[in-house]
């Protein structure tokens, strides 16, 4: 499996090697190790978090600073170990976080989380020598001569630096499942009381699991720090903390490689949905509330759950059902989309035509609405049916194994 990864990583960038695939896989690999690491915290320990932009944004900020100084000539330090810097400075942030949270758990550590995320956000604004105020802080990757040949100036070095990274990190933070403290903190998601019955203290599990969070996370902002050369206070803001948890449960927080798909999901939300529509956020809310309702384990447990009859062969079973449930989503898909359009280009394009597919409506007309109101409703019906039958072969399948 590892060797495996390691060659996807090396074969994307001869896949997509254009400026905006590069782009598009530098920003996938950071966003990996920043959600793995917040799975650290949600999926491993069961702490729900809504700060956790906090280790990754001082990371970055810390990349940012060591990168400045080491081009006013204060010190050497190759580029390529600028995100283990970044790291210890994560770590830090998430020990600071830990020694106020790390005895509370469920609702109160989600609270106290969020409120110190607003705490650090505002904060932002005012040490503006450390966070750089509302311009944030700009810096250069390309600094010194080139070392072995690499001065991570074009965007190949640049992915070629974070997939490294991000290999490294996948395998430190999937053995760290397997070691006790892994262990223990998978006991203190589930028992905290037992845990402590059998003579370990959970709150310095937690306190622990966050440090090593942290530690991750910062790694991850150092090397966004690094692609994008600049940070700002968004970075440690509330709203990339929400995002970090949605997308993580988008994946699938359950399984180790769930994150990882997430952050795929994205990556793709961000660069390409966002250019296509300016609804984007709108389509992102309803698939996370149909990833709520119809996948819980997200797109990673939706995979695993077929996996079983895809191994033992009885997988042309349930084929059958997903192109019942395909042929049923892509006339509810289109229902959606003419909806959501309709209703965006009436709020922001009133008058105009909406060119949708080849297609062109006039969103103020009654007939556009009630063909795909009617649309809508029919295909909602169809696909309740195709979902229901696809749940019930599962089981079914589930029963005989």
């Amino acid at each position: 499996m590892w060797l495996l990864f390691a060659i996807a990583l090396m074969v994307m960038p001869l896949l997509f090697s254009s400026g905006l695939g590069l782009t598009i896989l530098s920003q996938i690999g950071t966003l990996m190790i920043i959600m793995l690491s917040y799975n650290m915290l949600f999926g491993q320990t069961g702490l729900l978090s809504f700060g956790h932009a906090i280790p990754v944004g001082l990371g970055a900020f810390v990349a940012a600073h060591v990168l400045n100084a080491i081009a006013a000539g204060h010190f050497w330090l190759p580029v390529s170990l600028v995100p283990l810097v970044a790291g210890l400075g994560g770590a830090v942030g998430a020990l600071l976080m830990g020694l106020v949270t790390a005895r509370l758990s469920k609702t109160a550590f989600a609270m106290i989380t969020l409120a110190l995320g607003e705490m650090v956000a505002a904060s932002a604004l005012m040490f503006p020598a450390f966070f750089g105020g509302e311009a944030g802080i700009r810096t250069n990757r390309v600094i010194g001569e080139a070392w072995l040949g690499l001065s991570f100036g074009p965007a190949v070095q640049v992915y070629g630096l974070i997939a490294v990274w991000l290999f490294v990190c996948t395998l430190a933070m999937a053995a760290l499942t397997r070691t006790p403290l892994g262990r223990l903190a998978n006991a203190v998601r589930d028992n905290p009381e037992r845990v402590a019955f059998i003579g370990f203290e959970p709150a310095l599990i937690r306190l622990a699991m966050m440090i090593l969070s942290g530690f991750f996370a910062g790694i991850g902002g150092g090397l966004a720090a690094i692609n994008f050369e600049i940070v700002n206070a968004e970075s440690v803001g509330t709203v990339r903390s929400g995002a970090y948890l949605l997308f993580t449960f988008i994946g699938g927080s359950t399984l180790f490689a769930g994150p990882m798909i997430g952050a795929i999901v994205s990556a793709l939300t961000l660069v390409l949905l966002s250019e296509l529509t300016r609804a984007w956020l709108l389509y992102l809310g309803l698939f996370f509330l149909v990833t709520v309702l119809f996948a819980p384990r997200g797109l990673a447990g939706l995979l695993a759950d077929h996996g079983a009859a895809v191994r033992n062969g009885r997988w042309r079973v349930l084929l059958r059902h997903w192109l019942l449930l395909v042929l049923a989503l892509l006339p509810l898909c289109t229902a959606v989309v003419l909806l959501v359009e309709m209703a965006y280009t009436l709020q922001f394009a009133a008058g105009q035509s909406l060119h949708l597919a080849g297609l062109s409506l006039d969103p103020a007309a009654g007939l556009a609405w009630s063909g795909a109101l009617l649309a809508l409703v029919s295909a909602a019906s169809a696909t309740r049916c195709a979902h229901a039958r696809l749940r019930g072969a599962l089981q079914q399948l589930d029963g005989v194994a």
